[in-house]
């Protein structure tokens, strides 16, 4: 583009501006809690009964509140892999892979799903050799096979290296580093692969051990989720729970929406989240994005679709700016034209997707989506195109 500069990583400050920008978001929470009124109490909680918690602060002293209604939003904690310790030095979680000192030479990440990719990737920029091993024959489970097959074309594109249809086995480590022993899923010969790092991001469980659900007979599912029904409420009553605890995407969006909810059912009006329009989101470079539902999905339903399908090489404005990986998939139902997912692959796929999900609440046709005017030049132009495309008629391809 006819700048030149010659980059140079600090990454200590680099991890410096990571946390000034968790820290403010985190002031901002803290600013908002204080301006609504609301009493904030650290510590653990355990709810002991239908309206009553004990919250146990840092220097040991029990705190007992009463109350009408009690909302379990705790979240949830990494996945743990049976037999490998997580240090968060040489073996590290997605927490110890935001706080690395040093760029590793070589990073092995155990789990092809959405976290292991993003965290991945950035070492990956930052000039690792990444290695992904996963389990599955194929990268992102649950998403659309389409939009994962394309995907890690781009990411091997990018020098990362992926070990399929593989399990890890075992783990040992020195001061040289990590050996991990992997196997064919299948059955097989083992091999041993070496990593100065070994990320752990095989999935999330939700926190529910210790709040004394048991206790008070709060039922909870095989996952060990808080079993909620169509309006958060468990089957104790007066005890709410929304987010990652209970079934669903674990999103944050999701579990704001859902707090929502359930904040309005509380004062008395109709809090409803649509299940069907939960975008979702990989930070990546190129960024992955969908809404809706995939074609694995609609096959599997005996759902008749049409598919629009648009790549960012047509597209003028990612053309000039030489951002031309992926594209855009728009899935139309056969019958009724009405748009049931779409899947980006991209720059500012996060972005896009909004337009996307806004067109699908309101119960919107691919052909409402193609007559809508796209300013031109920008990259939303795509989806225009995929809409077309879903009746054999884009203009740029």
């Amino acid at each position: 583009m006819g700048i030149t500069v010659t980059p140079e990583l600090d990454l200590a400050k680099m991890l410096a501006f990571k946390d000034e920008g968790v820290a403010g978001n985190v002031a901002g929470v803290a600013f908002l809690l204080k301006k609504n009124k609301v009493d904030v109490h650290f510590g653990m909680g355990r709810i002991t009964a239908a309206g009553a918690v004990d919250v146990m602060g840092p220097s040991g002293a029990t705190t007992s509140l009463a109350t009408k209604s009690i909302v379990i939003a705790t979240g949830s904690e990494i996945a743990r892999l049976p037999g490998i310790e997580i240090d968060e030095k040489q073996v590290v979680s997605s927490t110890g892979a935001l706080t690395l000192p040093v760029v590793p030479q070589k990073l092995l990440v155990i789990g092809a799903g959405v976290i292991g990719l993003e965290l991945g990737s950035v070492w990956r920029r930052l000039g690792a050799e990444v290695t992904v091993v996963e389990y599955l024959d194929r990268i992102l489970p649950g998403m659309d096979s389409d939009v994962a097959k394309s995907f890690q074309r781009i990411l091997a594109k990018q020098g990362m290296t992926f070990k399929l249809s593989s399990k890890v086995t075992g783990l040992t480590k020195d001061a040289s580093g990590c050996a991990v022993q992997i196997e064919p899923a299948a059955g097989g010969a083992a091999d041993t692969a070496f990593a100065d790092v070994v990320l752990v991001c095989i999935g999330r469980v939700p926190n529910t051990e210790g709040l004394g659900l048991d206790a008070i007979g709060v039922a909870l599912d095989a996952k060990k989720r808080v079993v909620v029904d169509g309006h958060f409420m468990t089957n104790v009553p007066g005890i709410y729970a929304i987010g990652d605890v209970i079934a669903g995407p674990m999103l944050a969006h999701k579990a704001e929406d859902e707090g929502v909810a359930v904040a309005e059912i509380l004062t008395g009006k109709g809090g409803h989240v649509n299940y069907d329009v939960i975008p979702n989101v990989i930070y990546t470079t190129p960024e992955v994005a969908s809404v809706g539902r995939s074609e694995d999905e609609l096959t599997i339903a005996g759902i008749a679709y049409n598919v629009g399908k648009f790549p960012f090489m047509a597209n003028g404005r990612a053309k000039v700016n030489r951002t031309t990986d992926g594209f855009v998939k728009v899935l139309a139902d056969a019958a009724t034209d009405r748009v049931l997912g779409v899947h980006i692959i991209g720059p500012h796929a996060g972005e896009m997707i909004g337009e996307c999900a806004l067109l699908m609440e309101f119960g919107g046709s691919a052909e409402d989506l193609a007559r809508t005017c796209h300013a031109h030049p920008t990259l939303t132009e795509a989806i225009k195109e995929a809409a077309m495309a879903v009746d054999k008629r884009a203009v740029h391809m």
